[in-house]
């Protein structure tokens, strides 16, 4: 599931505040990232499975493994886990709902953050 018009795609912001921000709203960038492009995942585990709340960007200026590139942010994704396959974000999906509002909550606080780091 794509999530559009959340405010966050197409923001820049710098790299290691960005990680700061995301990780203190329990995302993980963990070995995801080369030196054009980030990807930081939020897990949910539910009774209707295993979820994962994706935020990419890519490095408009500067590389991402020296710490200082500023990152151009792309829609966030949604996506369902199933072993032993890997995470399908595709539209034929069907995500909980209180799954959706929390994620959208996460986005809205994402946006807010950037704002705050970008003044």
């Amino acid at each position: 599931m794509k999530f559009e018009n959340t405010g966050i795609e197409n923001q820049t912001v710098e790299f290691s505040r960005l990680t700061s921000l995301m990780e203190d709203l329990g995302f993980v960038l963990a070995g995801q990232w080369d030196y054009e492009r980030v990807t930081y995942d939020r897990k949910f585990e539910t009774k209707d499975g295993v979820f994962y709340l994706r935020v990419q960007g890519f490095a408009v200026e500067g590389e991402v493994d020296r710490g200082h590139a500023i990152v151009k942010l792309l829609p966030p994704l949604l996506g369902k886990h199933y072993y032993p396959h890997g995470v399908e974000y595709g539209e034929g999906e069907t995500f909980p709902k209180a799954l959706v509002d929390q994620s959208q909550k996460l986005l809205s606080q994402i946006k807010e953050g950037i704002a705050k780091i970008n003044q």
